[in-house]
Parts: C-alpha cells; structure tokens; sequence
C-alpha cells in the first residue's frame, strides 16, 4: 500500500466509462459494490465514492464484490471509515485477491466472505520522501503512525493482538480463505471458485513474496456477476487425448510460499555471510518481504560505499575507493547502543570492549585523520568537531535514544485520561465539545441544508513549546562517562513527560474559565458537588455526569474514571469494589449499586492541592481534556544546538505541546466536605 497520495482521476457523468472496473449502484433498496482493480491512483478517490455512497440514500444492505491489489493508503483509510460507519448491513465478498489497502477495506464489512482459493494479503505500508535527516525521520514517524491505523483495522475485526499482526505486516503474509477464516480476517468459506477478471495492475509486481503459482489465479478464466472488465478470449478446446491443466490447489499454492520465502531468505544469509557487521541491514532485508538476494547484494554495496571519497578513474580502469565505507562508523554506534542498553551487542564487533576515548580515536583513524602529537583533550575535540568525522552524531543518536527510553519509562496517569489531538502550527485552534451542537435537524425532500457554525463557545487551545540543554562534552568521552549518554538524557525525556503531566492536572486542580467565563466545575455546569467518598457521594456525581443535557436531548455520557489523591486511593477502592454497602451485614442481600462502576486511578498532584477533593471522568476519547502534539508527534525531540562553537555536542531536548480543556460535560468534581 502506497503511503505518498497518488493523482486520481475523479469520475463523472461526462467522463465515466461505460464499462469500469468501479461501481456501486442502489437495488430494491440494498447496494452492491465492486472493487475490481486499484484503489486511489487513476481509480475511483474517496471524494467520488463518498459522493456515491451518499446518492444511495437508505440502503438496507450493502454487498461488496472486490478483487484487486491494493493502492492508496490514505484514500483506502477514507473509503474504509466511510463504509465502518455506515449503518446498514454490510456483506463482503473476496472473489479473487484482497491485498494491501483492499485488505483493510474488508475489515470495514460486518461480513466476509472467500472462497478456499481467493487469497487476502497484508503488509507493512510503504513510501518515500525528500529531505533533510529531519524529514526522513518525520516521514519514518509518519509510517508507523500509518502502520498503528492499519493493525487497528485489522484487530477490530480479527480480535488478535497488535505484536501478531505487526509481525503478519512485516512479513508480507498471504493467506488463503481457509487461513483467512481461521485468523479471523473473514468470517465465512465457500468452495474453490473459478477466477474471474484479471489483474492487469502495475501493482502485482511490487508483491515480490507472492508466490508464482499464485500468478494462475489471476489470469482470466470467465467471469462473475458484476465484473466489467473486457473477458480475455477463450483459449481453445483441448484435445481429448491432452488433459487440461488443473488450477493449483490449496496445498500447493502454500507450498509454493513457503518454498519462494525460504528461498529468499537462504540467498540474502548467503549474500551477508562476509558481512556480520551489517547484521543490522541483513535483518531489515529479510523481514522486508519485497527484497531479495539481489536487492540485498545492491544494498550492501551502498552501504559499504557510504562516506567513500573515489580516485580519479581513467576510462575502463577500476575505481578503487579510500577507506572502507562506513563499516567502522556502524560498529562503533552498535557498541555505544550496546553499552546504554538500547541494543543486543554484538560479539563479532571488533570495537566492542572500546572505551569512549578509544572509539572517538577510531572515528578519526577510520576518516584517515591524522592526531598523532596531540594530547587527550585535543583529539577527542577534534572528533566531535572534524567535519569528516561521525562521532559527534553518534554520541547524538545514543542520547536521543536515551531521551526517548526516559519518555516511555515514565508512567503518568494522564495519558489513561486524556484525549489525544494534534495541531499544526503554534496558532490558537478552537475546538467544538460534545454539547456544542444540538440533534441535527431535518432536510425536507429537495429542501436545503442549513447551516451551523460554532459561535463563540468553541474551547481555545494552543501549542507552546518546553525543553532544555544538555551537553556531551570532552570531559564526558575522557572519563568513559556513560551516565551522560544514558542517566541525564533519560532523566530528560521522563521530565518531558512529566511535564505533560503537570500541565494536565493543572487544568482540574486551577479550575480556569472556560469560554463562557465561568470555571471549568462550576454549579452552572451542573458539574459540582461535594461530599466524601461514599456510595451515595458516587451516585450523585454519576447522575450529575449521566444528566448532561444539550437542549432538551441528553448526551448519555458515562463515568469511567474516579480520580483521587493517594490518601483517598485505599478507601475509595474498598467503596467501589465491595459486593456490599458499608455498615450492613455482607449477608444482608443489600447489593453495593455502584460496584466497579469506574475505574479507580490515583494521582499526587491531586494531593498537593487538596486531599479532600476527588474527581470523576469520562472515557479517554471523549471531551475532556486534550493533550495536543504538534503535527501528533507525542515524543520529544532532541537536536544539536546551533548558532554557537563548543567542544562537543550541546543539545536540547524539546516537546511541542498544548493541554486544554474541551467540555465541562464529561467531568465532575466533589469538593470532599
């Protein structure tokens, strides 16, 4: 699946064919749909098939016919929510191949249905960008996001953990109806069927794990109900005396994977046997499904070949290059990676009992720089300053490393609580919560839509920026101190963190104005009360949140959490846990009516302000309070400090963040007295 937007070509009246490999038409009140080719690229956009959808009208089921490779990643994920969120009754059926984008597609149906010999694959998603080390890095960010949107889809409908299907998606995993079914991407087998429109897509050929007799299933052997591609012309009867070929049969359609994919991986093992010190590259190779033995010969010598300064060739002599790649500069970040604990060492790697001091020499021996007459403190400078030398951005890798473990060590409950949101610029946003509008109102037959805009009671909500400034200096490599590569970093990243966090309970322990001027928990927002923990203090907070209205329309919004300080915490669970209400005989028959109605999480900064008050919250994801990250990007980052000389690596780490509240309507507050 193609992660970068593809041009589309936006069918219209005027433009449709008579015969396409897209439809989707209304029938005695039910739909049908059909997927023949690719998605995105010159086939049908999202914007047409939304356009499409919304002209059938009511429709009480919708039956989808698709069979095709795959395409655009985001028009893919458009075209699924809309058909997730459907409300009618919806039917899939894969009657040739569902691979790629057109997999998770599928997942959006209520059923699924393939034949023994149909085949679904998924994959990781794939792209490229231009750019500076940032913009890689932003654009790796940006496919594991893509990759967590495609493992959601999948988990909704298949129930199986995210590692599983992580490890599906890296591996380019094919399976057949049967396997298909029993994993839990469809839910119905029917028997063997004849394939029916071909496959003429470019696409195919980027599939490099699929396996060759898989290729028989797509040429043209008649048609279905639906198709509209052009049938290719029959091939002549056989002879009575020459047999026709049999179609492949399930078993040797595995077979046949299982043999492509061993063979794969027993030629890339044999093209690094001579280079354990790219064991890194050998792993990334085997676990990319569309790579090969001599792909992986042509990245090899890329990455031998990376920092080389060529001689001056004359016509057909041989080029010899100065140095030997960048063998020495992997080597010596695998063995820093290994020291902080981010990476397995290596017992091949020629650096790995180096000291810091030993590897900064290296760095500059491996560049052919020359430091001899220089004492300790002046080579060291010389590596992290040599524009030649890599050190300096080693050092950097394994303290951005050390910042980002910090960061994802740290525990804080807000991350349980809070709604994710991201923002694109520093610029005050508004946000709309869930009692801005009330029930949508009705469109007469021919009558316009009316429309409905936000006012001024949208919640206001901006980025700002925290961070600070660490240096690796001479002194850190000279005295092997790795405290500075791993504890200060880490230290680093959990304050980020903890930052976040700051600023989230801040929102409910300052109680600020909300738009309408008047403070978050405030009697006018029905949202105040008072009272210790007790079940009966719990049932007036709940029906206060339960009651919310919009007009004369209720939210039905439900408690999930109850947030109180540490010395509340023990207390509050015995109230909320208990099969029986305090102060009546657990025989009594008297049942606790609010048993495990929340969950119960326990918060310090609570204390600091109060250590009476408690709190109670609605689901995470519903308006409460946002934690928003620039560009969604919810981990620091770290970077060389510019615009100044030092004798090492001065850099600050830094987070792009705004915490607001959303709505009063999905939280509560008790005084405690």
């Amino acid at each position: 699946m193609m992660l970068a937007p593809q041009a589309s070509l936006t069918l219209t009246p005027t433009n449709k064919p008579d015969k396409s490999w897209y439809s989707l038409k209304a029938q005695n009140g039910n739909a049908e749909l059909m997927i023949y080719d690719e998605i995105g690229g010159w086939g049908i956009s999202a914007r047409q098939f939304a356009s499409d959808l919304q002209a059938l009208g009511k429709i009480g089921t919708l039956t989808a016919r698709i069979h095709s490779p795959g395409g655009d990643v985001f028009e893919g994920m458009a075209i699924y929510n809309m058909i997730k969120g459907h409300p009618a009754h919806k039917v899939c059926h894969i009657d040739g191949l569902a691979a790629s984008m057109a997999s998770v597609i599928a997942m959006a149906f209520d059923e699924v249905i393939m034949p023994e010999n149909a085949m679904m694959m998924v994959h990781k998603p794939w792209g490229g960008t231009l750019g500076d080390a940032d913009d890689m890095r932003k654009y790796a960010d940006l496919l594991d996001k893509v990759e967590g949107n495609l493992v959601g889809a999948y988990q909704q409908k298949t129930g199986l953990p995210e590692d599983e299907l992580h490890t599906l998606l890296a591996a380019e995993t094919w399976l057949t109806g049967r396997e298909a079914v029993e994993k839990g991407f469809a839910n119905t087998l029917t028997e063997p069927l004849q394939m029916a429109a071909s496959l003429n897509s470019k696409r195919l050929k980027d599939f490099t794990n699929m396996p060759e007799a898989l290729k028989n299933l797509f040429a043209p052997q008649g048609n279905v109900p639906g198709a509209t591609n052009t049938p290719a012309p029959a091939a002549p009867a056989p002879s009575a005396s020459v047999p026709a070929p049999a179609a492949p049969s399930q078993a040797d359609i595995q077979a046949a994977a299982i043999t492509f994919n061993a063979e794969r991986i027993s030629g890339i093992n044999a093209a690094f046997a001579t280079f354990p010190q790219l064991a890194e590259l050998k792993n990334t190779c085997i676990a990319d499904a569309t790579i090969n033995a001599d792909k992986a010969k042509d990245m090899i010598l890329a990455k031998l070949g990376e920092g080389t300064t060529p001689l001056a060739a004359q016509p057909n002599s041989v080029i010899i290059h100065a140095g030997n790649g960048n063998i020495v500069g992997d080597s010596i970040r695998a063995q820093l990676m290994a020291r902080a604990g981010h990476e397995a060492a290596h017992k091949d790697n020629a650096y790995g009992s180096y000291n810091l001091r030993e590897l900064a020499r290296a760095s500059l021996a491996d560049r052919g720089i020359g430091c001899a007459g220089m004492n300790v403190m002046q080579m060291v400078g010389l590596a992290f300053t040599h524009t030649s030398s890599d050190f300096g951005n080693i050092m950097l890798d394994v303290a951005n490393k050390s910042v980002l473990k910090g960061w994802a060590d740290a525990e804080e409950t807000f991350e349980r609580i809070a709604k994710k949101g991201q923002l694109s610029d520093f610029k005050v946003a508004h946000r709309v919560g869930m009692g801005e509008f009330k029930s949508l109102p009705e469109v007469k037959d021919g009558a316009e839509y009316k429309y409905i805009t936000i006012g001024d009671h949208a919640e206001k909500i901006a980025l700002a920026t925290y961070g600070g400034i660490f240096t690796l200096t001479r002194q850190t490599v000279i005295n092997d101190d790795m405290d500075m590569l791993m504890g200060v970093p880490m230290k680093m990243g959990k304050a980020a963190k903890r930052t976040i966090g700051d600023l989230f309970w801040a929102v409910l322990t300052k109680n600020g104005k909300m738009n309408d001027g008047k403070a978050l928990f405030h009697a006018d927002h029905g949202n105040l009360t008072s009272g210790a923990p007790s079940v009966e203090a719990f049932s007036i907070a709940a029906e206060l949140m339960e009651s919310q209205m919009i007009g004369e329309s209720p939210l039905n919004i439900m408690p999930a959490f109850a947030l109180v300080p540490p010395n509340l915490k023990r207390a509050v669970l015995q109230i909320i846990q208990s099969t029986s209400v305090k102060g009546t005989d657990a025989n009594s028959g008297v049942a606790n009516p609010i048993r495990d109605f929340v969950e119960v999480l326990s918060e310090p900064r609570l204390k600091a302000k109060s250590d009476k008050e408690w709190y109670l919250s609605a689901a995470q994801g519903e308006d409460t309070i946002e934690v928003a990250y620039l560009d969604g990007i919810d981990t620091p980052y770290i970077e060389q400090q510019q615009g100044f000389t030092v004798d090492g690596v001065a850099t600050k780490v830094r987070i792009d963040a705004g915490v607001s509240p959303l709505d009063h309507r999905g939280l509560v507050k008790s005084t405690g007295v």
